[in-house]
């Protein structure tokens, strides 16, 4: 068979595709996969950090919940109640999260003292920080589409990886299932890539396509979707974006709770001046659901936190206020970072009955499936070892993108970026064809980069010869 009667794309055209994808996403995927390793682990974490407000001496029994929400108000003159997280012990301070000035504050309160034992930014939490870091680089909204953008071509990379690794001509498993490290030089590298890659393909591509969900573009794409399918609800579990900072990063934030409080219903601000600063607050983007509650409604607090304490939820649990004077429905929330254990209530401030009370089982099969793929991307669905799968998993990322750029840097000629050169001409093919579609459509952001980057290609790059040769694109198309 001639070479031109071979099929296309061929071995060397694919590897051209997944040396184009890895060199763009290895530092993507360095700095994903190290920040995620730390986030697996943000219980453990936050129970550490918190561990000097957890275990309090005292005797007898804590002052009621609004008692020490006034007492946080109290030390911070000016600010409004935002929600009320139920201490996680007998012996902890419960968590008051307070608005002032526009920010919210996390305020540990001594249950029998009422003395403020600290408190601390929501935004300045140090989860915070590494989930900002791994959903948007620190870079706000277009970190994110940076990041979404890097986890498309991930999955390109990882399935024209698996095309790569297939096993053709082998007489055994070495090379395929674990590296011959006697082998020495080049090809322990290239086994230990592989090896690595084949090992984390599976996992790689769930934690990939479990994040979807939270990322800017993606995240809007996907509500689309549901509105035009018919499967839209009015209030999904998550958010997108810049939004998804404040969930994830300590609990349900505050800036969820007020789009989410504020949606259907109007805000009350009670303070001097108030028409002013809810008019500040909603300019930054940040809400206004917080309110000066009166004290016989802050009273309701202790009838709620009493309901909520022997509802069986899984912690942390967090209640907040109605959004408004005339309502009496208080919402308490499980906030658990394995969601599908989470369960939503609302419960009368008055007579403390529960009006409403919504679960796993309560909710959309697609929400039940996102909700799944949330917490086994944060490494909380079946416990401990679901973060050593993770871990393991990001571990192997690092080697692969590790190993790739060594075996790149050794192979690399000088005065080329070290592509892999075409061995046939480009042709029609009706597979890969329908292959690209469906994962453009699945994934915009490729598609809409996948064309730009060939256009590109085409029109300009391709016509400048020393680029041309630098870029392994002389001769012809693959």
């Amino acid at each position: 068979m001639s070479s031109t009667d071979k099929a296309w794309p061929d071995y060397r055209a694919v590897w051209r595709w997944h040396f184009y994808a890895g060199l763009f996403c290895f530092p993507f995927v360095v700095v994903l996969a190290l920040s995620g390793s730390v986030y697996l682990f943000r219980p453990q974490i936050e129970a550490w950090l918190d561990r000097p407000y957890d275990q309090l001496e005292f005797t007898g029994e804590p002052q009621p919940p609004a008692a020490q929400v006034a007492a946080a108000l109290r030390s911070r003159p000016g600010a409004k109640f935002q929600s009320y997280e139920l201490a996680p012990g007998p012996f902890a301070s419960p968590r008051i999260v307070v608005r002032d000035q526009g920010e919210a504050h996390r305020m540990y309160v001594h249950p029998k003292t009422l003395k403020v034992l600290g408190a601390v930014l929501e935004d300045e939490r140090p989860m915070r920080a590494v989930f900002r870091l791994h959903g948007e680089l620190w870079l706000g909204e277009r970190g994110s589409y940076l990041v979404e953008l890097a986890a498309s071509w991930t999955i390109v990379m990882v399935l024209t990886g698996l095309v790569l690794w297939w096993p053709r001509q082998s007489s055994g498993m070495g090379g395929i299932l674990y590296p011959r490290l006697n082998a020495g030089g080049r090809v322990v590298w290239r086994d230990l890539h592989s090896v690595t890659g084949v090992w984390v393909s599976a996992f790689t591509l769930v934690l990939l396509l479990s994040g979807l969900p939270w990322s800017k573009f993606w995240g809007e794409y996907f509500k689309a979707a549901r509105r035009v399918t018919g499967t839209a609800v009015a209030k999904q579990d998550w958010s997108t974006g810049r939004e998804s900072a404040s969930e994830h990063a300590g609990h349900r934030g505050p800036r969820s709770i007020d789009r989410e409080q504020s949606r259907d219903k109007p805000t009350v601000h009670a303070s001097k001046g108030n028409s002013g600063e809810a008019s500040h607050e909603r300019g930054r983007g940040r809400g206004a659901a917080a309110r000066e509650l009166t004290l016989a409604e802050l009273a309701a607090l202790d009838t709620v936190v009493a309901v909520a304490s022997r509802a069986g939820l899984e912690t942390p649990v967090v209640v907040t206020p109605p959004a408004h004077a005339a309502s009496l429905a208080w919402s308490v929330k499980s906030m658990t970072a394995n969601r599908p254990r989470r369960e939503n209530l609302t419960i009368d401030g008055i007579t403390g009955r529960t009006l409403t009370r919504e679960g796993f089982r309560d909710r959309h099969w697609v929400d039940q499936i996102v909700a799944v793929g949330i917490a086994l991307h944060e490494g909380q669905l079946f416990g401990w070892p679901n973060q050593v799968l993770g871990l393991a998993t990001a571990v192997g990322l690092v080697l692969l993108s590790g190993s790739g750029a060594v075996l790149w840097w050794r192979r690399r000629l000088p005065g080329s970026l070290g592509a892999p050169t075409p061995n046939l001409p480009a042709r029609f093919s009706w597979g890969l064809a329908l292959a690209v579609a469906a994962l453009a459509v699945y994934l915009p952001l490729f598609g809409i980069s996948l064309l730009a980057v060939l256009g590109l290609e085409l029109l300009v790059l391709a016509r400048i010869p020393a680029v041309a040769r630098w870029l392994g694109l002389r001769g012809a198309m693959s």
